[in-house]
């Protein structure tokens, strides 16, 4: 009876959390989209303010707490217990930052914002109500509720908060508490008129040659997602040497920006790189070096101090590439984008079930087949690094 009315309070609070970080996601994300709109109407006028921009984001983090600026570590740091506290101002602070970074025309993606809103709500949660378990239980189910309210995966999002945090040994309450706060932030998002983005398609029967082919295909996504997170790590050293000071290193490093985001097509490598990925999978142009572009510049954007994510730019990396190689290797166009945006965040993220699992929600279970394999070996091809240290 003890146990079972534990469980009920676990379960409760989980809903509770869901739809708290459901909410917050929605206001974020709804936001982003309409900055995103906005940029895109607007590029020629914002893009010269991005260096005045990145300098206002350094100031807000230098006066509300340069500890928040660490982000992503900061939240998996509590989670591994290597730090105790994830303040709740962090929220305004990454929402308004990773807004001004897209408005002003820099390259991130948004999944970080959303995995740290939910670990700020859940932590502070439980830290108010004081649950009989474990330390960090509920930082994994927040982290799941935030990947879950943005994207509307669930599944994916409840395997990402587990891998991530390497609990693979996680009790079944916790699992339970995962799953309930996942289906529940992305129904209220849902509900609350959060796009989803899905892209269904049919099983394709292919021939051994095009097996082989995508075969070749994951490994080579695999590369590509390990370089990016090998080069966002040395780039951030690397720029930090060139200019110590913070804000010299990002109006600078922005003024450079500012010119080459201006030039290549004037903002299409701009935002989170949702225009590629539709682009990709709708038959639209897509030029060879697009990948590459939007991998550099995205790690750019970042290695001097802006702020947003690096999921739905690798999604866009990976459906770019992934139109590349089948192109290449006389593959299914389609198929194969698909497969690069799902093994490519494998690789980066180093996680196996979670892009699995995202790539069955986005574009339908009939393919599981070709991205467990295709994932499998992205993978598997160099496991000792990651976007998240």
């Amino acid at each position: 009876m003890k146990k079972t009315k534990q469980l009920l309070h676990i379960l409760l609070a989980s809903l509770a959390v869901g739809i708290c970080v459901g909410v917050v996601n929605t206001i974020f994300g709804r936001t982003l989209l309409a900055i995103g709109n906005i940029r895109a109407h607007y590029f020629p006028y914002l893009i010269p303010f991005l260096a005045l921009a990145g300098a206002g984001i350094i100031w807000a983090y230098h006066y509300w707490g340069q500890e928040l600026q660490k982000g992503m570590e900061l939240v998996l740091k509590v989670g591994r217990g290597q730090a105790d506290n994830i303040p709740k101002k962090l929220i305004p602070l990454v929402m308004i930052s990773t807004w001004t970074t897209h408005l002003f025309g820099g390259s991130a993606g948004r999944e970080g914002v959303a995995v740290q809103i939910g670990a700020t709500i859940s932590h502070n949660f439980e830290k108010k109500w004081k649950f009989p378990v474990e330390n960090g239980f509920f930082l994994t189910t927040g982290i799941a509720a935030g990947f879950a309210g943005l994207f509307q995966t669930p599944l994916a999002a409840s395997f990402f908060a587990l891998e991530v945090l390497g609990k693979g040994k996680s009790s079944w309450q916790q699992v339970a508490s995962i799953l309930v706060a996942a289906f529940t932030a992305s129904s209220t998002s849902h509900l609350l008129g959060l796009e989803k983005f899905t892209h269904l398609m049919r099983f394709q029967t292919l021939s051994w040659k095009h097996w082989l082919g995508l075969m070749l295909t994951g490994l080579i996504f695999g590369l590509i997602g390990n370089g990016f997170a090998a080069l966002l790590k040395q780039a951030k050293k690397l720029a930090a040497t060139i200019w110590a000071n913070p804000y010299l290193r990002i109006v600078l490093g922005s003024l450079i920006l500012s010119l080459i985001f201006f030039l290549a097509h004037q903002g299409r490598y701009s935002g989170l790189g949702t225009n590629l990925i539709e682009a990709s999978l709708m038959g639209e142009k897509i030029y060879p070096y697009d990948w590459l572009v939007k991998l550099l510049l995205t790690v750019a954007t970042l290695a001097i101090g802006f702020q947003g994510g690096e999921v739905t730019p690798l999604f866009a990396i990976g459906a770019s590439s992934g139109i590349l190689l089948a192109t290449l290797l006389g593959l299914p166009l389609e198929l194969t984008a698909a497969l690069g945006y799902a093994a490519v965040f494998s690789a980066a993220t180093n996680t196996w079930f979670a892009p699995i699992l995202i790539g069955c929600e986005v574009f339908g279970f009939a393919n599981l087949p070709y991205f467990l394999i295709v994932c499998s070996l992205s993978y598997w091809t160099y496991r000792n690094i990651s976007i998240y240290q």
